[in-house]
């Protein structure tokens, strides 16, 4: 027969209470552990950059090109182009006379260019800088309210003196020149006499200069130089005053286009 040990019972009893009682206590400390290493503290939430506004865009709004830019254009003169203007007394004829290169007046006004000359053997040149060109056209549409004679020149290869020039008087004469001198002069029917409107034409090709008058090449055109030979420079025009004064002039346009 078994001898029973109650004291042994007790003692095992407590010692797996205790076991179980700190296996409960292991499985609640892990979580807290876990909870710690996934805190959001430890970690700096991502930079967010503003989107762009439609102030902080930039625009570019394209600009209104000048009449008077690039190489072929027609000028109307709505406003002062600002070409170069130069009045030049002719030494040669004026020697007799007092003329001041400072008494030609310009203005513009209802889209036209006006000059006005009242001395005699005075020159108004008015050229176009902001180019130069070798073979060119020109073409431009002149109303005469002064005096029935007076003058206007199509330029073109200009260069200093150096320049090919056909000059148009209103009594329906015209003269080329060749550095300011004139080389061959003629008459055209085509050219309106007096106080009337006329469209001239100046052609620089190569060697052969032509010209035409309200559309009508005269006989002279074209003339080919064989000696000057002028390359390249600016082109423009020039109103003259001679012995008739007044000369009240109006340019309507100017035409500088590709032969």
């Amino acid at each position: 027969m078994k001898v029973q040990h109650p004291f042994l019972m007790i003692v095992a009893l407590v010692l797996s209470v205790s076991l179980a009682c700190s296996t409960v206590m292991g499985g609640v400390s892990q979580p807290e552990a876990a909870a710690a290493d996934t805190s959001p503290s430890t970690q700096m939430p991502p930079e967010v950059l503003p989107s762009p506004t439609r102030e902080q865009a930039t625009e570019v709004v394209p600009t209104e090109t000048p009449a008077s830019v690039g190489p072929y254009f027609t000028e109307e003169f709505d406003t002062d182009p600002e070409w170069d203007l130069e009045v030049v007394k002719d030494e040669t004829n004026a020697k007799q006379v007092d003329s001041d290169p400072e008494s030609v007046t310009t203005k513009f006004s209802n889209g036209r260019m006006i000059f006005n000359i009242p001395e005699e053997w005075l020159s108004a040149f008015y050229t176009y800088t902001g180019e130069t060109y070798e073979d060119v056209r020109l073409d431009m549409e002149v109303e005469n309210r002064g005096v029935s004679s007076q003058q206007v020149s199509l330029v073109c290869r200009s260069e200093g003196d150096r320049s090919y020039e056909v000059e148009v008087s209103s009594n329906g004469k015209w003269v080329f020149k060749v550095n300011r001198r004139q080389v061959i002069n003629g008459a055209s029917t085509a050219i309106k006499i007096g106080k009337d409107t006329n469209q001239y034409t100046l052609i620089c090709q190569g060697d052969e200069i032509s010209f035409l008058f309200n559309g009508v090449e005269p006989k002279g055109s074209p003339y080919v130089d064989n000696q000057a030979v002028l390359s390249a420079g600016n082109v423009g025009f020039v109103v003259t005053a001679k012995r008739a004064i007044p000369v009240d002039v109006e340019i309507d346009w100017f035409k500088i286009s590709e032969p």
